[in-house]
């Protein structure tokens, strides 16, 4: 009998742990491609091997994944942008492809990962392998339903974050009355929504007092590739809004992961914070 294998590319954080374990769960032997004081170690005990690479490496990576015969990879997890300034050591190879970008945003340098593996003969498949049951459909997940105004705010927030996200700036926004009061950028989702509660106090807001119809609004690219860099939620972003005094998380349907998703469900009620996955064509962007 054959036996099945699959490679990741493992950043930081639950997903790739989750990834690792449910493939293996599923009878694959999971090969790990680490980076270097991103990966979490905790991985190992999921994985048939683990090699671990310096950002910026793709000749080691693509060798140990040819070398024990793994012909489809995915990529899970956070690897910092603020990476890119400080730490990354391109090989050859990837200061070569390097050279051929138009620009350094995180599409196309992923993209072009991606093509590099395929001359190997390496697939890179969707980042939501195994996981697809942590991927809602449309529809309110918790809490109360979203009342017009509140659909309204939800609506202006979601344009400014599909424009956001356009530009591969980030894919969050915070805002109340249709005032966008932050924006993420590299920080990180949880960070922007920290940021938000901040600026609130600053202006005389009570840390944790909920602020009604106070929206957190997380989308997917536009055109997301499903392979690379997905939206991803946790217990951790409702914490974090509980603190911030927002009251609702609206993410995008089909494109968001919930990681731990029972504990999600169990927080958003714990917290009495509304959850609801919207339909990509529910506004016009």
């Amino acid at each position: 009998m054959t036996e099945k294998k699959i490679g990741l590319i493992s950043g930081g954080g639950a997903f790739p742990l989750m990834f690792a374990k449910e493939a293996r769960n599923l009878g694959y032997a999971v090969f790990i491609v680490g980076l270097k004081g991103i990966t979490p170690k905790e991985i190992e005990q999921y994985a048939a091997a683990t090699g671990y690479f310096r950002l910026g490496q793709i000749s080691g990576p693509i060798d140990f994944l040819k070398k024990n015969g793994v012909n489809k990879v995915l990529m899970a997890g956070k690897v910092t942008h603020v990476s890119i300034f400080g730490g990354i050591m391109p090989d050859l190879r990837a200061a070569k492809l390097l050279l051929t970008l138009k620009d350094r945003k995180a599409n196309s340098l992923l993209g072009a990962l991606g093509d590099e593996l395929q001359k190997d003969g390496i697939e890179l498949i969707n980042s939501a392998t195994f996981l697809e049951h942590l991927l809602p459909a449309p529809g309110l997940l918790a809490g109360p339903k979203p009342g017009k105004d509140a659909m309204l705010n939800i609506e202006f927030g979601w344009k400014a974050a599909k424009t956001l996200a356009g530009l591969d700036i980030g894919l969050t926004v915070v805002l109340r009355d249709m005032i966008v009061i932050a924006v993420e950028a590299m920080e990180g989702t949880d960070a922007c929504i920290r940021r938000a509660g901040a600026v609130l106090r600053a202006g005389g807001a009570v840390a944790g007092k909920r602020l009604p119809d106070m929206a957190v609004v997380k989308v997917a690219r536009p055109g997301q590739d499903m392979r690379f860099d997905l939206p991803v939620i946790g217990a951790k972003t409702l914490e974090n809004m509980s603190e911030a005094g927002a009251e609702i998380l609206a993410i995008e349907a089909r494109k968001t992961l919930i990681l731990d998703k029972d504990a999600f469900m169990a927080k958003a009620k714990e917290l009495d914070i509304t959850v609801i996955s919207v339909d990509p064509t529910a506004f016009k962007t």
